[in-house]
């Protein structure tokens, strides 16, 4: 049985690497912005995991044999899913009201092995400085880097978004992309080394 990451980005292929050394990676065939607007009536915590389903699902369609696993990760402040900045005034808004608040990295993890399915949530309270005049230069430095608008929420824990936080609870690499000790025991628990 080989093991599919339902995904192309190239934190979660990284974050893999500690689980498990063989893999493949296959990119999921779906609309995710229509997903989410599917979803947006439901607790913002349920669409990572239903959008990673969607990913696994996707795969194992032409691999049924094989585990494949779908991840998703969102930053929900005050009620609202933050998606990815498209130019420097929604990165800049996003991160200057994610300032003194604390919210919440939640990625959904699906695994799919035929018509076996797991799937779960791991939510990570991350706070941001409170805001100042050097959150604000720490802000607009970032937002001139081309960091910011491949990431959700609009910054990267693990990069020089890393100078924004001041503290976490949870799993780091859960914020990075993929909560890998979770996953791993997941794995374990299939028979999946």
């Amino acid at each position: 049985m080989r093991v599919i990451l339902a995904s192309l980005s190239p934190r979660r292929k990284e974050l893999m690497n500690l689980i498990i050394g063989g893999f493949d990676i296959e990119a999921a065939d779906i609309d995710e912005r229509a997903i989410e607007e599917s979803l947006k009536d439901e607790d913002p915590l349920k669409v990572s995991e239903a959008l990673a389903l969607e990913k696994a699902l996707a795969i194992a369609k032409t691999h049924p044999e094989d585990a494949v696993i779908g991840a998703d990760t969102s930053v929900i402040a005050r009620g609202k899913i933050l998606g990815k900045p498209v130019d420097k005034d929604e990165a800049r808004e996003m991160l200057t009201m994610l300032s003194g608040i604390e919210h919440v990295v939640a990625t959904g993890v699906a695994v799919v092995i035929g018509e076996k399915v797991i799937s779960f949530t791991e939510e990570t309270k991350v706070r941001f400085y409170d805001p100042s005049p050097y959150m604000d230069k720490l802000i607009e430095d970032y937002i001139n880097t081309p960091d910011p608008y491949d990431k959700a929420g609009g910054y990267g824990i693990q990069t020089q978004g890393a100078l924004l936080v001041e503290k976490i609870d949870g799993d780091y690499l859960n914020v990075v992309g993929l909560p890998v000790a979770r996953l791993a025991r997941v794995l374990s628990d299939l028979g999946i080394r």
